[in-house]
């Protein structure tokens, strides 16, 4: 054959039959885009931290950060001793530890939301609205003078009829405040909590709107996080998955599903002493939440312990194995981020984060240069695998787990390269390039 002849294959439809069966499911390719637009590539919080409104304050992101540094001082003063603790590698000791210490030093809070819903409770409207307008000028400054977690924002009370009004109001006074101090900061977030029909998420999406419309912003400026902490949120009385409703309520506007661990457990009438993240009925909730939530854009956010490491030193170690141990556990389930409450979390938080992206770091890191080099290993990855190559990756590199040059070291990769992997086209996963 010639060279520039292409051999002839033999077919038996007409080109017609591919057009037809294309338009006939131009509708579906439309749908699958609107509703499935995959994972936006911006960095996700490994952890939120609830500070009730009246207890926040310009200092209170530094001082978690020396509360926390100043716990590792009094119970674990060097890699080794953190190490014993929460069973760390000899290999794993010095650099986790070491990237807590430096994370709770320049990051110690990634995510932060002023509280006015359970951490704040019932209060006289004019304090709750000096408290929310307060919140709004301590963040605008925060942004201002480069003090601010990446994130932060409120959690307003729920669109149940008892606290309707004042939840809306508190939204519109903070909202409000941040306007009048130069505008909406790129990492605001918005928790609705309590959600229990789809609907409520509705009225919560024509309130954004009518803010929006108010102030001139582009529509779809405010997005929110739901809080999944009901019964009813999870399963409707139809039998189907209410979350997933919730999301399309959103209109585009939902970013996270947040699992609320005592408000679900207590719904379902699991006993105190019981009501854990690890509790077969958090577990269902949260598998429930995943894939309703898997390709829509919207992430998943575990819950938290309510066990304090606080009070002599065997006791703090006892709840920083137990935090450890539960956000060990979440990292492997696919759940990045969850709660904090207490200072003394933070270091396990950390601790847990770090060392799962660094004892998986050069695993990783191999396959993936493997991959883009159409190396062969002792494991056949497909491009869905690259993309979650690519995107453990970039979770350690966010986080600070990692070093993009010991990531390029591995990789023969930029951090361009690696999100090209973690978003690739929808048909480039379909297709293995082995």
């Amino acid at each position: 054959m010639g060279q520039g002849q292409q051999e002839q294959v033999a077919t038996s439809l007409a080109g017609a039959v591919s057009e037809e069966i294309s338009a006939s499911l131009a509708p579906v390719d439309a749908e699958l885009e609107r509703r499935y637009p995959g994972d936006p590539g911006t960095r996700q919080p490994v952890h939120t931290v609830y500070v009730p409104g009246d207890a926040f304050a310009s200092d209170t992101i530094r001082s978690w950060g020396d509360k926390a540094l100043a716990a590792l001082d009094e119970h674990a003063p060097d890699a080794a001793s953190f190490a014993a603790v929460l069973g760390l590698s000899d290999e794993l000791a010095e650099p986790v530890y070491a990237r807590v210490r430096a994370k709770l030093e320049h990051e110690p809070i990634e995510d932060l939301r002023v509280d006015f819903e359970d951490g704040y409770g019932p209060r006289p409207d004019a304090e709750e609205d000096e408290t929310a307008a307060r919140a709004a000028g301590l963040i605008a400054e925060a942004y201002k003078n480069g003090t601010a977690a990446p994130y932060m924002g409120i959690r307003m009370k729920c669109m149940e009829a008892a606290v309707r009004d004042r939840g809306i109001r508190t939204l519109d006074v903070f909202l409000t405040g941040l306007m009048a101090a130069g505008g909406l900061p790129e990492g605001l977030v918005l928790t609705l909590p309590k959600v229990t029909y789809a609907e409520q998420v509705t009225a919560f999406v024509r309130l954004l709107e009518a803010f929006e419309k108010a102030h001139g912003l582009d529509s779809g400026r405010l997005g929110f996080e739901i809080q999944i902490e009901t019964s009813q949120s999870i399963l409707a009385t139809d039998g189907t998955a209410t979350v997933a409703r919730m999301i399309q309520a959103a209109e585009g506007r939902a970013t996270g599903l947040h699992y609320g661990t005592f408000d679900y457990s207590a719904c379902l009438g699991v006993s105190a002493a019981y009501q854990a993240s690890d509790h077969p009925a958090a577990d269902h909730a949260k598998a429930v939440m995943q894939v309703a939530a898997a390709g829509t854009g919207v992430r998943v956010s575990d819950g938290s312990t309510n066990v304090l490491p606080i009070g002599p030193t065997a006791k703090v170690h006892d709840a920083w194995r137990l935090h450890y141990g539960l956000t060990r556990r979440a990292l492997a389930r696919a759940y990045y981020q969850g709660w904090d409450m207490h200072p003394g979390h933070i270091p396990t938080r950390y601790a847990a984060v770090f060392a799962f992206y660094r004892e998986g770091f050069e695993q990783a890191a191999g396959r993936l240069a493997r991959y883009a080099g159409r190396v062969g290993g002792d494991v056949m990855d497909e491009p869905a695998t690259a993309k979650a190559l690519s995107g453990y990756l970039l979770r350690g590199l966010d986080c600070g787990a990692l070093d993009i040059a010991e990531v390029a070291r591995l990789t023969g990769l930029t951090r361009a390269d690696l999100e090209g992997y973690a978003a690739p086209r929808r048909g480039d996963l379909t297709v293995s390039t082995k």
